[in-house]
């Protein structure tokens, strides 16, 4: 959710700030901006709303130079989409500034500020610090003690970034709540939102940590931390390819990256198993200890993250000798909650900066939980670094705002999560062998599946008058379910809700029509002729289904129902299997809708943001 870059160097920016953006563009974004201050200190501002490109075409008309610039995604929160609420914002023309996440006392310090003669041309809580800033420039020596002072004012959650035309040589960035990492240059030196938006000019970062503000120039980075000490954060090298953004042969990078998921599980396996036994230090160092007293686990998640931790608890229940419950991480934190005894906090989050899931892990430290645990998708993210155990998912780079595999990552992290706890709790060496088994066949089922995607597209052509739609699901495909009517609205914008089947007769019968299509994840496993049984209610109703089957559970196409035969799979690793027919189907609605399916409307790939 929104995207910051900066720079200090002796060439021109501008291509770099812009660059930065577009790579950046997945995050979500309404509108966009750059500051740049010239070789005579004169501060040049372009802004506008809608993509990217529109700015790269405005500087394209009207060339910005310099060295020293700022530029902004912004996906509006205060204020609606326009140029005037578009970052950077600029103070008495010569204080610039970009800023993610939202000042919760701004309108207390807008008054203040227009009582001291400031004039307001926006809407939004960000202006508040480019007043602010100016207003300490007056009382303190430099602009780095004057952004010091400003953020002990603010209240709420702020990644920002400052520049002084009067002091072009630097920027001055400051991090509460939301992700700033420091790019390491030759004679040059960057910040941004996402190491994403920096990696074709650099690959050596540090990520600021809560409370830091930092003087950044050309050859320079000084870091301090909430109290004014200077400190050092650690400068690593990234892995990621710097092409990770090229939707190469693909329409649209959720279409690449759906194709992508084989390799991203083989990628998660990978060197994870010794002698056909799990490596628990997968997890961590101190991982065998602390899930060797672990009695309970409380999962907690945001949306498709959400999802793939209700899946685990069927796993975990099941096979791990521990009970579970899983919430949402917005509704974890704002109600009191009783802490069972020698209980593991597990956050699911891809981007690692998740607002609500970071808080609530937070919240759980100061309850007193055992441990933490974070799966991510984000090395060097703040879930990681706040939580004392991590397993990365290794999914590689997801643009797509829709998640796909960094989805079916998650839930190989959390099957292997249940075998580590398992190993330590009574799983049998059996049941051990079998879970690490079906683990090893899950991306070549996976390939089977995409086989598929012809006919699911054909499938589609059946939703293009569409305006609402029921997923069915039992047992653990639940959900799964709920993660595909998840996938269908945000892409496609078909209202879509998702049932426990056993649910329908408890309410849901009463939408059934032949307007309303019902799909249903039915693989061959001991619920399914309760599935059966569902069915039939709908298509008593005359209601239109649309089954994703085990080729082996024996339905047959007829006029009220159309099967998509999958190839059969053992049951622990279905829920997975399951989930690409349905990454499938949305996608092809969402194109036959028309919709832009890797940016969705009022949607953003990482909310930063409470």
């Amino acid at each position: 959710m929104c995207g910051i870059v900066g720079a200090v160097a002796q060439r021109d920016v501008a291509d770099i700030l812009v660059e930065g953006l577009k790579r950046l563009e997945y995050r979500g974004y309404d509108s966009s901006g750059v500051a740049i201050i010239n070789s005579d200190k004169q501060l040049q501002r372009l802004r506008r709303v809608g993509k990217v490109q529109a700015l790269a075409d405005a500087i394209a008309q009207q060339p910005l130079s310099g060295g020293t610039g700022i530029a902004h995604t912004r996906w509006a929160t205060h204020g609606v989409p326009s140029e005037a609420n578009a970052h950077p914002h600029i103070s008495s023309d010569n204080i610039a500034i970009v800023h993610n996440g939202i000042i919760e006392n701004h309108e207390k310090l807008r008054t203040q500020l227009q009582a001291l003669g400031y004039i307001f041309t926006s809407e939004t809580d960000t202006e508040v610090i480019a007043h602010l800033v100016h207003h300490e420039m007056k009382s303190h020596a430099n602009l780095l003690t004057a952004v010091q002072a400003t953020v002990k004012q603010l209240e709420g959650a702020y990644g920002t970034v400052i520049t002084d035309k009067n002091t072009p040589e630097k920027m001055i960035v400051a991090r509460s709540g939301s992700p700033l990492v420091i790019g390491f240059g030759l004679g040059e030196n960057f910040i941004a939102s996402d190491m994403m938006a920096l990696l074709p000019v650099t690959r050596k970062f540090a990520f600021l940590e809560e409370g830091d503000v930092a003087e950044i120039t050309r050859h320079d980075v000084n870091i301090f931390d909430t109290h004014g000490t200077p400190v050092e954060r650690e400068a690593k090298e990234s892995e990621v390819s710097h092409d990770a953004g090229d939707k190469g042969e693909y329409r649209h990078y959720m279409l690449k990256e759906t194709y992508e998921q084989p390799t991203a599980i083989r990628n998660t396996l990978d060197g994870r198993f010794l002698n056909n036994k799990l490596s628990i230090d997968s997890f961590g160092k101190n991982a065998q200890a602390i899930f060797k007293d672990i009695e309970h686990v409380q999962i907690i998640a945001c949306g498709t993250s959400y999802h793939s931790g209700m899946v685990a608890r069927y796993w975990l229940e099941a096979l791990s000798g521990v009970s579970c419950n899983i919430e949402i991480a917005s509704e974890f934190r704002y109600r009191k909650s009783f802490v069972p005894k020698n209980a593991l906090i597990v956050t699911i989050s891809q981007s690692g900066e998740t607002a609500d899931t970071l808080a609530a892990l937070r919240l759980a430290k100061e309850l007193g939980y055992s441990a933490s645990l974070a799966i991510c998708n984000v090395p060097g993210s703040s879930l990681v670094r706040e939580s004392d155990l991590a397993f990365m998912t290794k999914a590689g780079a997801e643009i797509g705002v829709a998640s796909t595999k960094a989805f079916t990552t998650q839930l190989v992290g959390l099957l292997m999560l249940t075998l580590a706890i398992g190993a330590q709790h009574g799983m049998t060496a059996e049941q051990e062998s079998c879970i690490i088994k079906s683990l090893m066949t899950l991306p070549n089922k996976l390939e089977e599946v995409l086989a598929l995607a012809g006919s699911i597209e054909d499938l589609a052509e059946d939703f293009a008058d569409k305006h609402h739609s029921l997923f069915l699901g039992r047992g653990d495909q639940y959900p799964i379910a709920m993660e595909g009517a998840l996938k269908l609205k945000e892409i496609s914008y078909i209202h879509a809700e998702a049932y426990a089947a056993g649910e329908l007769k408890h309410g849901p019968l009463a939408l059934i029509d032949a307007e309303m299509p019902v799909i249903v994840v039915a693989p061959r496993n001991d619920l399914i002729e309760k599935l059966k049984s569902n069915i039939e209610e709908v298509r008593a109703r005359g209601g239109l289904m649309y089954v994703f089957a085990d080729v082996d559970a024996k339905f047959a196409s007829d006029d009220t129902m159309k099967v998509i035969n999958v190839p059969h799979c053992d049951d622990i690793i279905a829920p997975i299997v399951y989930t690409l027919p349905l990454q499938l189907l949305s996608y092809y609605v969402a194109i036959i809708k028309g919709t832009d399916v890797d940016q969705p409307r009022n949607l953003a790939k990482s909310v930063t943001v409470e």
